[in-house]
């Protein structure tokens, strides 16, 4: 006889899930990709057997997270292009909500770990470049950033004021990104701009691998 899942234990999986999600994104930053499945098991406040239920091995969780990851940001992205009528206001607000998931700390976890090429890593990415892109492109165009910038360009200097990376010692700098970034934003208005030299940075530019 076959148990059919009541909508009480389905909807008490889902938050598991999600909790152990949430959790290896704090493991991740705090400790690297090889941060134990025991602690994640921990923070989340489940079981080994109920993480180990929802994801098979480490490279799993690390793609549930990277694509949470991105989720998060294309989210921020498009409640910014909705809610901010001022195109600089809403890329600011992005750049700085980006800071906040730790991209920079999390770049590592693409580096080796999973497959870049997954249909669903890809579909994800290509939609966070998407909107990305089109916050820079109406900043542009309302005449509000300069225009010798690329999508990569900011990202590069987000995932870099985010990157501390774990164990290294290094000081809290976290209570500095958001003042170091905004000095990045205003430094990317029109106003008077100084010549950059190379050339703007895309995103294809951060995608091509050594």
């Amino acid at each position: 006889m076959t148990t059919v899942a009541t909508p009480r234990r389905r909807a008490d999986a889902t938050r598991n899930r999600a909790r152990i999600v949430a959790a290896a994104r704090e493991a991740f930053v705090d400790h690297g990709a090889m941060a134990p499945l025991d602690e994640i098991a921990r923070r989340a406040g489940v079981g080994n057997a109920t993480l180990y239920r929802n994801f098979a091995d480490r490279r799993t969780l690390i793609q549930q997270v990277t694509l949470a990851v991105i989720e998060r940001i294309m989210a921020h992205a498009h409640a910014a292009t909705a809610e901010e009528p001022d195109s600089f206001a809403a890329l600011s607000r992005f750049v700085h909500a980006a800071a906040d998931e730790r991209i920079g700390a999390l770049c590592s976890l693409l580096s080796g770990t999973i497959d870049p090429n997954d249909p669903e890593l890809v579909d994800a990415r290509a939609e966070m470049k998407q909107v990305t892109e089109d916050l820079i492109t109406r900043a542009q165009d309302d005449g509000l950033l300069r225009t010798d910038i690329g999508a990569g360009d900011v990202l590069v200097a987000v995932s870099q004021l985010t990157r501390p990376l774990p164990g290294t010692g290094c000081l809290d700098l976290d209570q500095f990104v958001h003042r170091h970034l905004q000095l990045l934003l205003d430094g990317l208005r029109t106003v008077a701009p100084s010549p950059l030299p190379g050339r703007a940075v895309t995103l294809e530019d951060l995608s091509r691998r050594a």
